[in-house]
This record gives structure tokens, C-alpha cells and sequence, in this order.
């Protein structure tokens, strides 16, 4: 018997996760000059990192010979979303964390509830933690919590729900998804993915942070890698309850986000200038190609993230021609969209030349 069939069944059963194509894979795959490629793939900050950000990392340069410490970062988002420090768990970007929810409360012969089209990790966590995935079919391309609730079973142990969902950015009312908590068994867990968080309206938001205390089976998760423009450092946080952090921090690597990251983290909390100017970036980007999607005639879900998914006949061959002319954006079949595309907003120039390369290709 080979050695990789000593391996359990649900890991060789994984496929692992694909990233948005590099600049430089394309560039070498193309033979095109990188700084001639555009890159509108991952949902990235396209202005970079905070300039505090910037300063910070370079100043912890000189102790990187040394482990890193969490305190300060624990500390800065505790006083910042006013929950105590016990209640915060850091991860190497938020999808260590939602590794973390499920290794803690996933296993074998249990099983986790989320929707169609959802993120890629659910189901990726899911399966690696031995456990069964219950997908439930989307409605208008979001998830139907209703349905989601019937499919709540006695060997469900988890459901995931992302809001705004990557990578439909639909969005879900936050007083439906405090019903739904209300309504969901209490030896359940619902991890609810806020990494697109800070692209919402100051109206459509909701102090879900402040509803892990009224329940105990709520894991808020973010990130510091859209809006901060941390994503290459590796930086996210989840807020639960005492009880469930302390379980979380238990499976957590030891030193699991490096001193770079801390330190940038750090101070990008606390550059609200910055945060404010990419907010305003993104609802001018995505004006600019909703109205470009609109002229070409190119249906579009409305979105309220950094990001824009748009339906074409052939996207495996729009995509390829994309890629042609140097513009890289992500195809998502994986997601069980074979006739969509997902594009970030970027720049003002970067999304014209997204939409110049678009009409070309149509």
C-alpha cells in the first residue's frame, strides 16, 4: 500500500485551494513586462498598505530575531471593539482562524452547513476536519438562511456565513442574520465571516463583535488583508466568547502571526485616514465599472464589497483573452459560477483598463 493512501480518505479527497494568478506567473507564462499587467484578481487594496502600516514594518525589522509577542495587537483590537483580551483569537489571515472554528468543533461524523457560492475555505476546512459539507442552494446568488436552518441536522456542528459573501458580494441584512442566530441550536456554531467588513455603509452595518456575549456560539471573524492592505503579511482575528477562544487558541499554532504583521497591523488600526480614502476609492471604482458593465451590456451582481462578479457566455475564454492583454481577473467555476468572473476594483486607471481589455475581448 502507497504511503499517501495511509493518508485518511477526506484529506485525499481535498483539492486544493487556487489563488488569483500571480503577476509574475503570467508575466512568464505571456512573455508580457509585469509593470505592463494588471492585476484585478484577489480583491487586494489597490492604493498598497497604510503608510503607518509601512513605517511600522520597517521599524520591526530590527527584532525580527526574535519570536513574535500578540500582546499589543490583542490589546489595541480589544480597547477598539470593546471586548476583553481573552476573547480574541489572531491568525495568520482570517482564514487560519476559520481553520482554527472548524478544527475545534469539527470531526468526523459531524457536519457543517453553509451556502453555494460561499468561500472556498468552508468547504476546505470542512473536509480536512473529517467532517460531512451540507450545501445549500443559494438564492439570487446569497445565502438563504432560511433554508440553511432547516438544513441544520442532529450531526451539524458549524455553519458558515460570509457577509458580504465572496465571491457573489450579495449581502445579508444584519437583523436576519440576528433572527437566524436566535433560532440556531445553542451546541451549534456559526462563524460569521465579516472580511469584507469595512467596505460597507456605516448604514448597513451592525455591532456583531458585541453579539458573541449574547451568543456564546457566534465566532466573528476579519481580516487585515482587504481594506488595511495587509493581505501579503498574513494578519486576521476572531472574536467569540471566552470559552471559545480559549478552545481556538488551544489548536493555534504558537507564534502563528510573525512580528512584520503585528507591528503593521498595529498601526494600520489606527490610520483612519487611510481606511476612510479606500472606502471612498472602492464606491468610486465601483461606479466606474458598474457603468462600464451597463454601457457593454454585461450583467453584474450588485455587490457591497471590493469586488464585482459579472456573467459573459464564455469565461473560460474571456478570461484566457484577459489574460492576452495583461489584465488578470479571477474565474470562479470552482464556486459553481462556470459563466461568471470576478473582478476587484482598482485604481480609476486600472479599472478603465480592465473595461477597455473587456469590451475588446466581447
Amino acid at each position: 500500500m502507497s504511503i499517501t493512501e495511509q493518508a485518511p480518505a477526506y484529506i485525499r479527497a481535498l483539492s486544493p485551494y487556487q489563488p488569483g494568478k500571480p503577476i509574475s506567473a503570467l508575466a512568464r507564462e505571456m512573455g508580457l513586462d509585469e509593470t505592463s499587467i494588471v492585476k484585478l484578481a484577489s480583491n487586494e487594496n489597490p492604493r498598497g498598505m497604510s503608510p503607518r502600516a509601512k513605517a511600522a514594518v520597517e521599524a520591526a525589522l530590527s527584532g525580527v530575531e526574535r519570536y513574535p509577542d500578540q500582546f499589543e495587537l490583542v490589546a489595541a483590537l480589544s480597547e477598539r471593539l470593546g471586548v476583553g483580551a481573552e476573547r480574541i483569537v489572531l491568525g495568520n489571515g482570517s482564514n487560519d482562524v476559520l481553520d482554527m472554528a472548524a478544527r475545534v468543533f469539527l470531526a468526523p461524523g459531524r457536519s457543517a452547513v453553509f451556502s453555494e457560492h460561499a468561500f472556498a475555505i468552508y468547504p476546505l476546512a470542512t473536509m480536512s476536519a473529517g467532517a460531512k459539507c451540507v450545501v445549500v442552494p443559494a438564492k439570487d446568488f446569497g445565502h438563504d438562511l432560511a433554508a440553511m436552518r432547516a438544513a441544520i441536522g442532529d450531526d451539524t456542528r458549524l455553519v458558515w456565513i460570509a457577509n458580504p459573501n465572496n465571491p457573489t458580494g450579495t449581502f445579508l441584512p444584519y437583523a436576519e442574520i440576528r433572527t437566524f442566530l436566535e433560532t440556531v441550536p445553542a451546541d451549534v456554531a456559526v462563524v460569521l465571516d465579516e472580511a469584507y467588513n469595512e467596505y460597507l455603509t456605516p448604514a448597513d452595518r451592525a455591532d456583531t463583535v458585541a453579539w458573541t456575549a449574547d451568543f456564546p456560539n457566534l465566532v466573528v471573524a476579519r481580516t487585515f488583508s482587504k481594506i488595511y492592505g495587509l493581505a501579503g503579511l498574513r494578519v486576521g482575528y476572531a472574536v467569540a466568547s471566552a470559552e471559545v477562544a480559549d478552545l481556538m487558541n488551544r489548536v493555534r499554532q504558537p507564534f502563528n502571526v510573525n512580528n512584520l504583521a503585528l507591528a503593521g497591523a498595529v498601526a494600520a488600526l489606527d490610520d483612519h485616514v487611510f481606511v476612510a480614502e479606500s472606502f471612498s476609492l472602492n464606491r468610486q471604482g465601483m461606479e466606474q465599472l458598474v457603468a462600464g458593465f451597463k454601457r457593454l451590456g454585461v450583467e453584474h451582481i450588485p455587490s457591497h464589497g471590493n469586488f464585482v462578479t459579472f456573467a459573459v457566455t464564455d469565461a473560460a475564454a474571456v478570461n484566457e483573452r484577459l489574460l492576452r492583454q495583461g489584465v488578470i481577473v479571477r474565474p470562479i467555476a470552482g464556486y459553481g459560477m462556470p459563466a461568471h468572473l470576478r473582478v476587484t476594483v482598482g485604481l480609476e486607471s486600472e479599472n478603465a483598463r480592465f473595461l477597455e481589455a473587456l469590451e475588446k475581448t466581447l
